[in-house]
C-alpha cells in the first residue's frame, strides 16, 4: 500500500508509514497513522485526532524498548519534545527540566559537560528521556529514581497537563506507576532531574573499577566514570545501528533466599545480589547456562557476547524474535524454576 499524508491543522499525519527507522530492532512494520509531536499542544492535538479517527494511540520514544510483531493498526505518536533547561540552582544541586524527546545519552553527556553529577553511570543507555522514569532505567548500581524530581504528563482523557512528583511515580525495579495502574493513561512530556554539584562516585558495581584501572585512570571524576561505562557497554553490547536489538530483553529476576540457596547447592557458580525482596539473579547467566548464548536461527538470534540481548541480523521478523524469547523463558523455567519477564514491550 502506498504511503500518503493528511494535513490536520498544523500537524502532518502520515498514513501507512513504515516504522523501520523508528525501532532499534529494525523491524519493518507499518503504522496506519503516524505523526511527530514537538510540543504539549501537539500531543493534545494528536490525542484529539486519534479519538476522531476512532483508533488506538501508541506513544513512541526512541523505539529502543519495543518489538513490532505486526502492522500497527493505530495512531503512532512519535515524541520529539526537546530542550534542556536549568530551572533552579542551589549551592549543592541543580534542577534541570528536559523534553521527553531528548536522546537519553545526549542528555547524560550534557550533564557531564556541565559537571552535573548523578547520571554518569547511566551513559549510553538507548532511548529517550521521557521513557527513563516510566521504566525507572538503571545500570551499574544507579537507578533514575535517585536523580528524579518530577515530571509533566498529558492526561489522555482530559487532555490536561498534570505534574507528578517523585512519590507519585511509585518506582520499582524497571517499574513505575506508568507501567502499572496508570498504563496508557498519560503521555510524558517533560522530566525534572535533581543533580549534584558535589558528586558521589559509584564504581563498586560491575567492572567499573577494573575498567578504570585498565584505562589508566586514577583520578575519579564523572567524566572518567562515564568513559568507563561507555567502554564496558560498547565491548559487550551490539550497536543497534549495526545489529538490530533493544538492549536487555529480559529483566533480572528476584527469587527468595531459600530458592537461591537451593539452586546454589547444585550450581555453585550462580551469582546473586541481595535486595529488599530477596536475591536478584542475572538473567544473562541463566540464559547462558541453558545454552542460548550465540544461538542463531536465520536472521535472528542471541548475541554472542551478551546473552541478555536478542538480535535481528537483518530481515528478521518480530514474531520470530518473540517466539525465540518464549523458548528461552521455557528453558530457564525448566532448568532453574525461575520465570523470566521481558523488559521489551511487544506490539
Amino acid at each position: 500500500m502506498l504511503t500518503s499524508q493528511v494535513q490536520f491543522s498544523n500537524m502532518n499525519i502520515q498514513e501507512n508509514i513504515s516504522l523501520k527507522p523508528y525501532n532499534t530492532f529494525g523491524i519493518d512494520k507499518k503504522a496506519k497513522f503516524f505523526a511527530q509531536v514537538f510540543s504539549e499542544k501537539d500531543v493534545i492535538e494528536a490525542l484529539s485526532r486519534a479519538k476522531k479517527l476512532d483508533i488506538p494511540l501508541i506513544v513512541l520514544g526512541g523505539g529502543s524498548n519495543i518489538l513490532l510483531t505486526q502492522d500497527v493498526d493505530a495512531f503512532v505518536m512519535k515524541i520529539e519534545l526537546n530542550g534542556i533547561s536549568l530551572i533552579k540552582e542551589t549551592e549543592d544541586e541543580v534542577f534541570v527540566e528536559v523534553g521527553a524527546g531528548e536522546n537519553w545519552h545526549d542528555f547524560v553527556l550534557h550533564c557531564i559537560k556541565n559537571n552535573w553529577a548523578g547520571v554518569e553511570n547511566l551513559s549510553l543507555i538507548p532511548g529517550t528521556v521521557g521513557a527513563s522514569p516510566m521504566q525507572n532505567i538503571g545500570a551499574y548500581g544507579i537507578e533514575i529514581k535517585e536523580v528524579f524530581e518530577g515530571l509533566y504528563a498529558v492526561n489522555r482523557q482530559s487532555a490536561e497537563v498534570e505534574y507528578f512528583p517523585w512519590e507519585a511515580c511509585k518506582f520499582g525495579y524497571r517499574e513505575s506507576v506508568f507501567k502499572n495502574t496508570l498504563k496508557d493513561q498519560y503521555v510524558i512530556t517533560r522530566v525534572l532531574f535533581k543533580l549534584s554539584k558535589k558528586p558521589t562516585f559509584h564504581t563498586e558495581y560491575g567492572a567499573i573499577s577494573q575498567t578504570l584501572d585498565e584505562m589508566g585512570i586514577s583520578d575519579l571524576s564523572i567524566q572518567a566514570i562515564s568513559k568507563a561505562v561507555i567502554h564496558i557497554r560498547q565491548s559487550k553490547l551490539p550497536d543497534p545501528k549495526e545489529i538490530g536489538n533493544a538492549g536487555s530483553f529480559f529483566k533480572n529476576p528476584t527469587i527468595s533466599i531459600a530458592q537461591f540457596e537451593k539452586l546454589k547447592a547444585n550450581n555453585p557458580t550462580i551469582p546473586g545480589f541481595p535486595n529488599e525482596e530477596g536475591i536478584k539473579v542475572p538473567a544473562a547467566w541463566l540464559i547462558e547456562q541453558t545454552g542460548w548464548k550465540g544461538y542463531r536461527q536465520g536472521n535472528i538470534g542471541v548475541h554472542k557476547l551478551q546473552p541478555l540481548v536478542l538480535v535481528n541480523y537483518g530481515g528478521g521478523e518480530g514474531n520470530e524474535i518473540a517466539a525465540l524469547s518464549k523458548k528461552i523463558q521455557e528453558s530457564v523455567l525448566e532448568k532453574f524454576n525461575i520465570k523470566l519477564h521481558a523488559e521489551v514491550n511487544f506490539i
